[in-house]
C-alpha cells in the first residue's frame, strides 16, 4: 500500500532563518513560500536527491503549528508523509483495521496540489502520518 517517503515535516518558529540554513549553510535547493490558508501554515520543500523536508510556520493564530511550537519552541519534526496510488483505497484499509483518520475522513488538497488525510499519531507510534495520493 505505501509507496515511497514524499517528505518529512519540520515545524519551524522563524521560516526564513530556516530556509537560510538549508540554502545557505547546506547548499540545498529550496521551493519559494508558498500559504496553505486552509492548513494554516505557510510551507517551503527543501529538494533532496531522494525525497524532501517540508519547513512549516503557522500561518495565522488556529494553526495548528503555532500550537505544536507552542510546545516545541525550537521546533522538530511535524510528521512523515508516504505516498499511496489510492488514498480512499488506502484510508478504506486503514480504518477497517482500527486506524483513525484526522478531520471528516475525507481527502483535502495538499501544498503538492494533490490529496491528502492524516492519520491519528497514537496509531502509529506516536507519530502524525499523512498520506499523499500520487
Amino acid at each position: 500500500m505505501l509507496g515511497r517517503l514524499n517528505h518529512v515535516a519540520l515545524a519551524v518558529p522563524d521560516l526564513g532563518r530556516a530556509v537560510a540554513r538549508y540554502r545557505d549553510t547546506l547548499g540545498a535547493r529550496v521551493s519559494d513560500p508558498l500559504a496553505l490558508p486552509e492548513h494554516g501554515v505557510t510551507v517551503v520543500f527543501v529538494e533532496l536527491e531522494n525525497t524532501r523536508i517540508e519547513l512549516l510556520e503557522p500561518l495565522g493564530e488556529n494553526s495548528p503549528i503555532a500550537a505544536f511550537l507552542a510546545r516545541t519552541p525550537r521546533g522538530g519534526m511535524h510528521h512523515v508523509c508516504y505516498e499511496v496510488s489510492d488514498i480512499r483505497a488506502a484510508r478504506d484499509r486503514l480504518v477497517a483495521q482500527g486506524a483513525r483518520v484526522l478531520g471528516d475522513g475525507e481527502p483535502t488538497i495538499g501544498a503538492h496540489g494533490k490529496p491528502v488525510l492524516f492519520l491519528h499519531p497514537s496509531d502509529l507510534f506516536g507519530t502524525l502520518t499523512e498520506l499523499e495520493e500520487v
